[in-house]
């Protein structure tokens, strides 16, 4: 039966890969590498430099991609993505019915395949349309989290306090729940719009990689340093990925 590999990857340090992903890597026949297209470049050049860091399989090869965009017109959020993950899902059945009968592909993944990322539940769409068999396995990875509390060299959670792991647009909705709230895909900056100045924002981009940029202090000190730092960062890079943990109370507060 084929069989494909969803490896984490980590957040861009080519150093984040696991013994058991390199593994993966190279048991795979073909790595498939997606391509976003204009202004993202660089994402398919990490992918590519892990790859030729640790791929030695000489029979291994690259086969790239393009993604398609999400279209949002005239569509709600869940409609909208919905419809890309049935765009990719297409994508993902055609390159996995090329491969031979008993053959294996990968699919590498930002940071660990568990947390905001879809490509297991694509690759589960695909299996559920039936057009190909094959099975699949799921290499963790360093999550964006993991990266950002070790460059700010912190715990993420309060002593015997929980977390709340949310995204922009639920803070913005939601507001600030928890005593330690993680924030992922946040392109409107939810974290300037929060009614709490003395919480406190620990701040992450391009992690793990030679741009890294990171910020912390009391939010109502350092929004606006962080949301120029932000923007200055996207135009030069053309994309950013960041992530912040918003924190209000101290350990061993009752």
């Amino acid at each position: 039966m084929k069989h494909i590999h969803i490896i984490g990857i980590g957040t861009g340090n080519p150093e984040h890969l696991t013994i058991q992903a390199i593994n993966a890597m190279n048991a795979a026949d073909v790595v498939f590498l997606p391509v976003k297209g204009v202004g993202k470049e660089e994402l398919a050049d990490i992918r590519r430099d892990i790859c030729e860091r640790y791929i030695t399989r000489p029979a291994g090869r690259i086969s790239e991609f393009a993604v398609p965009q999400r279209q949002t017109a005239d569509k709600t959020y869940v409609q909208s993505v919905d419809a890309w993950h049935g765009e990719i899902a297409r994508i993902y059945g055609e390159l996995i019915s090329g491969l031979p009968d008993d053959g294996s592909g990968a699919f590498l993944v930002w940071g660990d395949p568990s947390l905001y990322d879809s490509t297991i539940r694509i690759i589960e769409r695909v299996r559920r349309e039936g057009r190909v068999d094959f099975d699949y396995s799921v290499i963790p990875g360093i999550t964006s989290i993991q990266a950002l509390a070790a460059s700010h060299r912190i715990p993420v959670n309060l002593v015997g306090k929980p977390i709340e792991i949310t995204t922009g647009r639920r803070l913005a909705q939601n507001g600030l729940l928890t005593d330690s709230t993680v924030v992922m895909l946040d392109g409107e900056q939810a974290f300037a719009k929060i009614d709490d100045p003395d919480a406190e924002i620990f701040w992450g981009a391009y992690l793990g990689t030679k741009d890294e940029i990171v910020r912390s202090g009391r939010l109502g000190d350092i929004a606006t340093d962080i949301l120029t730092l932000r923007a200055e960062a996207r135009q030069r890079h053309g994309w950013i990925m960041d992530i912040y943990l918003l924190r209000k109370g101290r350990d061993f507060d009752e």
